[in-house]
């Protein structure tokens, strides 16, 4: 017998639009897919578009550049740190505007994904599926819930092939290739989806963790799936569900009365009056076998009584161990303590061997007593066996002593003015022994510091008194160590490293070690070789310091000041110099390609030979540089100042000089091929140079043509200030302007 049981619900509307035409024309799995593909299409698109539009206005923008918007830099870092991208090419400043619209490309995907998912839970459908005329439905014909459509498509749809081979990539020889995880991430969407090919009811593997059914909207279905899945009528003692929709009858015995139903569906539920077989439970098995049961519930009581009987005593004896250990160092210490209060006739011998003693104390008191010792000691001796004692200490040594170089450069400031000259020499020489102490532990333990905190401290180069020091580290690995508003004048830095492999040792990748030099003091200080990639150098001072063959590409060095600099063949490729100071600098052969140094001072600068292919130079100011023979092709080089520039043979071919000042500069054979001269000031520029005739100096021969700047197809319509020799030059060498015939 079988309990009837009937419910009326809402008939569900069919598509009535061009999809209609769709359903006829192409199958259920074909239009699934088309809706996904649609469905992420509107994500993206929410996402892209926003973004792209700030991307322009970050470049487009009047604006002086703002910090990036705290939730966006979050995201990115986030992002970043997932797919190890490089953590120093993080966008740091933008343009107001594209703040506001980055924060748009951050929102508008979250707000799409959230009313998608409302429509799919509520109707079964989103916006795309009702296009297509595809409907997901639970075992039971209702739309799926919030909840199940949020588990189907976070962690059945994209959760689960995306996880997978992001572990693929992750813990294989793939990481960290980009493109191998985007294939990877492609195969396995695809696989997923191709699951439905493999089960008869065409459910893929997502449908099935969450228990959900994709139908046709445009079919009648007269039952929803039995126990086996299959969508059909079925009496045999199973539950079955029967729909009646408009125009349809009952049974053909209705439809011969003329019986109709009215605009709902009506579902018949059999529930199967078969007594279910009785589940096996853990209280079923032990109601049988009670004797059993009984035994392995003594058993496990003992073994837990003597588990913790055994435990508790390990405990009890390794804390009076500890306890023991503990006393015995403590007593060690106060006897080393003690003894550096000797006053016999060998207290220095004495005071020596406990300083030394202390360092091999395996006692967190050792090395703040030590520096704190340090800060104090009046004897030379006993100041360098300090000194030594905490070299010996390794890293840990670190913290307080640069807390000690901090307070002794205090000391020393205030000395100058009301202190004896016995005081100052006394505060020299700890300084000395601490600054020696650091740079001993930089140069033993190089590996061991990427992560050390040396900010604001004070290794400066003193060449007089008791203070005498210079730091030298040369090729050493510096990596990751924070040197923000450090004191390294005149410090000796050869080759050495402070851009390096983090723990998955490769380099490019989120977790790099970069050292961070912002605001530091570098004043004469020698880096030739340096490896400074990615290093952050904002506002630091390198004034006359020596950079050639330094790399220095994807480095950001906005506000630095790198006057009178020696920058000879350094590799500053896409470096960022936002409103640096090249003053005097010698950038000869150096490699500026891609860099950004809009507003960057160049006056007086060296920069023979040096390539600025593709560079931001707007609004910089060249006046009185030599740039002969310079690439400056397709260089932004809107609003730049380059009067009185020496530019013979400098290539500018494609470059924007549009408002550019270009007044009494030599364009010898330069080349301005493509280049937009729109707005710039030709007052007084050189554009063929006569040759002087060995004979006589003074007696110069005609230009030749190769001697000339070439403006071949370059109009000169809008440019400012041509004089008469410059546009007949300009009519007969190919360019183009009203007046030339």
């Amino acid at each position: 017998m079988a309990s009837h049981t009937i419910k009326t619900v809402k008939n569900p509307e069919v598509s009535r639009s061009f999809p209609l035409r769709l359903h006829r024309a192409l199958p259920l799995m074909a239009r699934r897919c088309a809706a996904v593909v649609l469905e992420v299409s509107l994500v993206t698109a929410s996402a892209l578009v926003p973004y792209s539009i700030g991307w322009y206005a970050k470049d487009q923008s009047p604006s002086e550049p703002v910090p990036l918007n705290p939730a966006v830099a979050s995201a990115e870092e986030a992002l970043a740190k997932t797919l190890a991208y490089p953590r120093a090419r993080l966008t740091r400043q933008v343009a107001p505007l594209t703040n506001l619209f980055w924060c748009s490309a951050l929102v508008l995907p979250v707000v799409v994904v959230s009313w998608q998912l409302y429509l799919l839970g509520k109707s079964g459908q989103t916006i795309p599926k009702r296009w297509f005329g595809v409907r997901v439905v639970t075992a039971y014909g209702a739309p799926p819930g919030l909840i199940r459509a949020l588990w189907r498509e976070a962690a059945g749809r994209w959760g689960l092939p995306l996880g997978t081979a992001y572990l693929l990539w992750r813990y294989t020889g793939a990481f960290p290739d980009f493109g191998i995880l985007l294939g990877l991430a492609g195969f396995m969407l695809l696989a997923e989806a191709g699951s439905a090919l493999f089960n008869g009811q065409r459910r893929t593997l997502h449908d099935r963790l969450a228990g959900t059914y994709v139908l046709d909207t445009a079919r009648k279905y007269s039952s929803y799936p039995d126990s086996s899945g299959d969508w059909q009528s079925a009496d045999n003692g199973h539950s079955v569900t029967l729909e009646v929709e408009n125009g349809w009858h009952s049974s053909d015995e209705d439809a011969a009365n003329g019986h109709r139903y009215n605009p709902t569906v009506t579902t018949i539920v059999l529930t199967s009056k078969v007594q279910q077989p009785r589940s096996v439970s853990l209280w079923w098995w032990m109601r049988q076998h009670p004797g059993l049961t009984l035994l392995i519930v003594s058993f496990a009581g003992m073994a837990s009584i003597l588990g913790t009987f055994v435990g508790t005593q390990v405990y009890i004896q390794n804390q009076a161990n500890r306890r023991s250990f503990k006393q015995q160092n403590n007593e060690v210490f106060l006897a080393l303590v003690k003894q550096l209060s000797s006053t016999s006739a060998t207290a220095i011998e004495e005071r020596q061997g406990a300083i030394l003693a202390l360092a091999r104390q395996d006692d967190a008191r050792s090395v703040p007593f030590l520096v704190d010792l340090l800060g104090q000691e009046k004897t030379p001796s006993l100041i360098e066996t300090i000194q030594q004692a905490l070299v010996s200490k390794g890293p840990e040594a670190l913290p307080p002593l640069q807390r000690l170089n901090q307070s002794l450069q205090n000391d020393q400031k205030t000395l100058v003015h009301q202190g004896s000259p016995q005081e100052q020499q006394l505060v020299a020489m700890r300084q000395r022994a601490t600054r020696r102490a650091i740079a001993k532990i930089l140069t033993i333990y190089t590996s061991q510091l990427h992560h050390a905190d040396l900010s604001r401290i004070d290794l400066a180069r003193e060449t007089r008194g008791a203070a005498l020091f210079t730091l030298v580290l040369d090729d050493l690995d510096l990596s990751g160590i924070n040197f923000r508003a450090a004191t390294l004048t005149g410090a000796s830095l050869q080759n050495s490293s402070f851009y390096g492999a983090g723990k998955d040792e490769r380099l490019g990748t989120f977790d790099d070690w970069i050292a961070d030099l912002s605001g530091a003091e570098l004043k004469e200080a020698d880096l030739t070789g340096a490896i400074l990639n990615n290093v952050l150098m904002n506002r630091t001072n390198f004034i006359r310091a020596t950079l050639n063959r330094a790399k220095l590409f994807d480095s950001y060095l906005i506000g630095a000041n790198l006057s009178s600099a020696q920058l000879i063949s350094a590799d500053l490729t896409r470096a960022v110099l936002e409103n640096a100071s090249l003053t005097g600098a010698d950038l000869g052969e150096s490699k500026l390609d891609f860099a950004n140094l809009h507003g960057v001072s160049l006056v007086q600068a060296r920069a023979v030979g040096a390539s600025f292919a593709f560079a931001n130079l707007t609004k910089s100011n060249w006046e009185g540089t030599n740039a002969s023979g310079a690439n400056f092709s397709n260089a932004k080089l809107r609003d730049a100042d380059l009067s009185s520039t020496k530019l013979v043979g400098a290539n500018f071919s494609n470059a924007q000089l549009q408002n550019a000042k270009l007044r009494n500069t030599n364009l010898s054979a330069a080349d301005l091929r493509g280049a937009n001269v729109t707005g710039t000031d030709f007052l007084g520029a050189t554009f063929a140079t006569a040759a002087p005739r060995d004979s006589d100096e003074f007696i110069k021969q005609p230009p030749t043509a190769a001697s000339g700047v070439r403006v071949q197809g370059v109009d000169f319509t809008r440019a400012k200030n041509l004089d008469t020799e410059q546009l007949q030059y300009i009519c007969s060498h190919g360019g183009s302007h009203p007046e030339c015939p």
